[in-house]
């Protein structure tokens, strides 16, 4: 089910970080994010609606600076969007649910998929493993 919050709504739920990340599109500094060396066990979901989108036996270390991931939880829970901003051409990632601003996903993973999904810690929350 698609969520449909307006801006102010949004702003009252989340964080300046937090909106400016994921309402705005925008990018947290590198190796500043909670989740960058973050290992407990569990999931990782969209800090604006809770889907879930990562799980942790997917996180790896790929050193640029925020948690990677080679595959999500569920394909339905995400959605890929063409970015050319900054002069780069880059494959965006977007919460299926709400629309959120998540990363960005690059062909440099590792296998099995060749994969890394680059992501901003503020636009996740996590879930321990019970």
């Amino acid at each position: 089910m698609k969520i449909n919050k307006t801006e102010a709504q949004w702003r009252e739920q989340l964080s300046d970080e937090q909106y400016q990340v994921c309402r705005e599109k925008g990018t947290e500094r590198p190796f500043t994010g909670e989740y960058v060396h973050f290992d407990d066990k569990g999931a990782y979901r969209c800090v604006c609606c809770q889907q879930v989108l990562f799980e942790s036996i997917t996180k790896f270390d790929a050193g640029c600076g925020w948690p990677s991931f080679w595959e999500v939880a569920d394909k339905k829970a995400v959605t890929f969007v063409e970015d050319k901003s900054h002069g780069m051409e880059r494959t965006e990632v977007l919460c299926s649910s709400c629309d959120a601003h998540l990363g960005h996903v690059f062909p440099d993973g590792p296998e099995p998929t060749g994969l890394r999904y680059c992501m901003n810690s503020v636009a996740l929350s996590f879930t321990d493993k019970e």
